[in-house]
């Protein structure tokens, strides 16, 4: 199951982004940056900056996030966001005994379908358990034959063995990772993938990273989400034709 966790976050991130605009739109020296920088002025600051479509000052406060239960397949997606920094738990090191696998809601709601699945997932398990013990006997061979002991060969012939064997994983296999973003960085993010035509998973990671930036930096995510939660949508003939049930979601996410 999908969780996420904002683990850290810029202390007074909303303050420290005020201090910015400061700098850029005030004498004050940097000692003086946040004098009188009360919750009320970094108020004001964050929207005279909304205002002007300045947004290099917010890109000072970033944010940290734990997730797991999500696929390699959403990995592909939510690296596409290059302004952002990723440690993905490695299927190089990591053996993959009884891997977790992620199951799409429509696959779900179809006996039949989950079925076919379940048994696709258990097969590829029995493959990759089978092409490690297998590969693992000849990298263990060839380590001997270099002149390393038994001892040594057994340390180094598992990780070789799943670096190859992993090739059989599926996109649906579990992961687990940390990713950092800068306040516009994630604006960016949530305005695309917080849309309806977002794929499903990580639209919903994307809603869930949201509430919890809200509610630690509410004037910085004010405006956070979807075009179609403040006006109207911006994909032309694409829209989803659903702004109600985004603007929904959005109040329920703290809008």
């Amino acid at each position: 199951m999908l969780k996420v966790y904002l683990i850290a976050y810029t202390p007074m991130p909303e303050k420290v982004v005020s201090a910015a605009a400061k700098m850029c739109y005030s004498d004050a020296g940097a000692e003086a940056l946040l004098d009188g920088m009360t919750d009320e002025a970094a108020d004001r600051f964050l929207h005279m900056l909304s205002e002007l479509g300045h947004e290099s000052p917010i890109e000072h406060a970033s944010f940290t996030f734990a997730i797991e239960g999500v696929s390699r397949s959403l990995l592909a997606q939510i690296t596409r966001h290059r302004l952002a920094s990723f440690s993905v738990q490695s299927q190089r090191y990591v053996r993959k005994d009884a891997f977790e696998y992620i199951v799409p809601p429509e696959i779900a709601k179809n006996e039949e379908a989950l079925s076919l699945y379940r048994d696709t997932m258990d097969l590829l398990q029995q493959r990759y358990d089978r092409l490690t013990e297998i590969l693992s006997e000849q990298r263990r061979a060839e380590f001997e034959s270099q002149g390393l002991s038994q001892k040594q060969a057994a340390q180094k012939t598992e990780k070789a063995a799943i670096e190859d064997a992993r090739y059989v994983l599926p996109n649906a296999c579990e992961t687990k990772m940390i990713m950092t973003m800068n306040t516009r960085s994630l604006l960016n993010f949530f305005r695309l993938r917080c849309c309806n035509r977002a794929q499903w998973e990580i639209r919903e990671l994307a809603w869930q990273m949201l509430a919890l930036c809200r509610r630690a930096a509410p004037a910085l995510f004010e405006k956070a989400g979807p075009a179609c939660l403040f006006g109207p949508c911006s994909e032309g003939k694409m829209t989803c034709g659903r702004a109600d049930e985004v603007r929904r979601r959005g109040d329920a996410c703290g809008r």
